[in-house]
C-alpha cells in the first residue's frame, strides 16, 4: 500500500497546476486558483477618493470590506472593458488577506506544470506582478503574481494594520 501513494503523487504532478485564464486587451494572463478565493460577476464598488485610478474600490462581501484593483488598469493604464465575461476575482493576498481583481474574460482555465512559465529577459521592476510566459498554440500567456501587485504605499491606503485601526492617510 505504502508503493501506491508515490505513484499518486507523481500523477497529481504530471497533471500540472490549474489556472484561471483571463485577458488585458488581446493579451492573456493566468492566475494560480491556489490565490483564488472566488469568482464573482462583476458588482457596484465603493470608490475611495485619493487612490490610484487603478483601485477601482471596495467591495463588501460577506461581512468583510475587500479592496479591488482594476487590473487592465493597473498594466495598461486603461480600464476593463465592460463585457458579460469581466469577472471580479477574489484572491488571497500576502497570506491572510483579501484582494480584488477586475479581470476581463475571466471564463477559462489553464493546466500546465509551473516550470513551463519561463522568464523573458526583462526586469519590469516597476510591474513586479508580472511573471513569467509561456507558449502554447494560442500564443504566449503570462503568469501574475498576486503578492507582488501593490506598491508599499497603496497597500498602506488599502489595508488596516493588524489592531484594526486605519491604514495611515485613511480617513477615520
Amino acid at each position: 500500500m505504502n508503493d501506491l501513494q508515490p505513484r499518486a503523487a507523481q500523477a497529481s504532478d504530471a497533471k500540472g497546476t490549474l489556472y484561471l485564464q483571463f485577458r488585458i486587451a488581446d493579451q492573456r494572463f493566468a492566475l494560480d486558483v491556489h490565490e483564488v478565493i472566488e469568482v464573482l460577476p462583476r458588482r457596484p464598488l465603493k470608490p475611495i477618493a485619493q487612490a490610484p485610478s487603478w483601485v477601482a474600490g471596495i467591495l463588501a462581501h460577506r461581512g468583510a470590506l475587500v479592496p479591488v484593483v482594476d487590473l487592465s488598469a493597473l498594466s495598461f493604464g486603461q480600464a476593463a472593458a465592460q463585457r458579460t465575461s469581466t469577472r471580479l476575482v477574489l484572491v488571497r493576498y500576502r497570506g491572510d488577506l483579501q484582494l480584488g481583481l477586475i479581470l476581463e474574460q475571466a471564463t477559462e482555465t489553464l493546466r500546465c506544470r509551473p516550470e513551463e512559465f519561463q522568464p523573458y529577459g526583462l526586469d519590469n521592476g516597476d510591474a513586479a506582478y508580472l511573471g513569467p510566459v509561456r507558449q502554447d498554440a494560442q500564443g504566449l500567456v503570462q503568469r501574475i503574481a498576486v503578492d507582488d501587485l501593490l506598491t508599499d504605499a497603496v497597500r498602506e491606503l488599502l489595508f488596516a494594520d493588524e489592531r484594526g485601526a486605519p491604514a495611515p492617510g485613511m480617513p477615520t
